[in-house]
């Protein structure tokens, strides 16, 4: 009998030591604290959702307002935003750099935004429909001109003035028309037209002068000096 009781008590399990109370004690807390934390924001997300749904309620029924921007918003209210967004039937994007910084903006469907708005936003720019306007209005214009340039074909310079006229109160206009089709050659100055630097001479003429030059100089030096 006294075995039999002893396998029993040597079969069950210890009772837990002071430390692994302690331990289990700070699991049970620490357990319960994230609990409520997720309750808490779940809570948050709910009260958070209902406050978007009010402002998106009241721009609908503002007919004086086409768009509106709400303040810097985290990752998940932002998207709590969008989806409240898409089931009232409108148009939201989020703009901003930085994920602090980003913030949604809603729009009515009939006053969706346009590609140009859009980038305007991203840019960090307000956007402006007259400049807008203006800038659409100087873009056409500039390609309009383009478009006839092209028609036209390219441009042919001319001069402003001839420059007979520009020089003709110094050298008169018969001078200057003159000067502008031939030039005539003065010798006074060394200056030979073309014409005369020709040899209109044989090849024969040219050998027979040269021989001659030749023997004239030799019996020039044959001559006995005169005294």
């Amino acid at each position: 009998m006294a075995d039999l009781l002893g396998s029993i008590l040597s079969s069950m399990e210890k009772p837990p030591s002071l430390g692994d109370q302690e331990t289990r004690r700070k699991a049970r807390e620490q357990a319960a604290r994230l609990k409520k934390l997720q309750e808490q924001e779940k809570q948050q997300k709910v009260e958070f959702r209902k406050r978007m749904e009010k402002e998106v309620s009241d721009f609908i029924q503002d007919s004086g307002q086409i768009k509106k921007k709400f303040q810097p918003m985290n990752k998940i209210e932002r998207s709590i935003l969008h989806d409240v967004v898409e089931v009232a039937g409108l148009t939201s994007f989020s703009f901003g750099e930085d994920d602090e910084c980003r913030y949604v903006m809603i729009f009515k469907k009939e006053f969706a935004p346009s590609d140009e708005e859009l980038e305007s936003y991203r840019r960090g720019e307000e956007w402006d429909p007259q400049k807008a306007e203006e800038k659409r209005k100087l873009k056409e214009l500039a390609q309009q001109q383009e478009e006839e340039a092209a028609r036209q074909g390219p441009v042919v310079v001319s001069p402003a003035s001839d420059y007979k006229d520009k020089y003709s109160h110094l050298i008169g206009k018969g001078a200057a028309k003159d000067a502008a089709h031939m030039l005539q050659a003065n010798k006074t100055y060394g200056c030979v037209p073309v014409a005369n630097k020709r040899d209109t001479r044989s090849i024969e003429e040219a050998m027979n002068e040269i021989r001659a030059k030749k023997r004239l100089r030799q019996s020039g030096e044959e001559l006995p000096p005169t005294s």
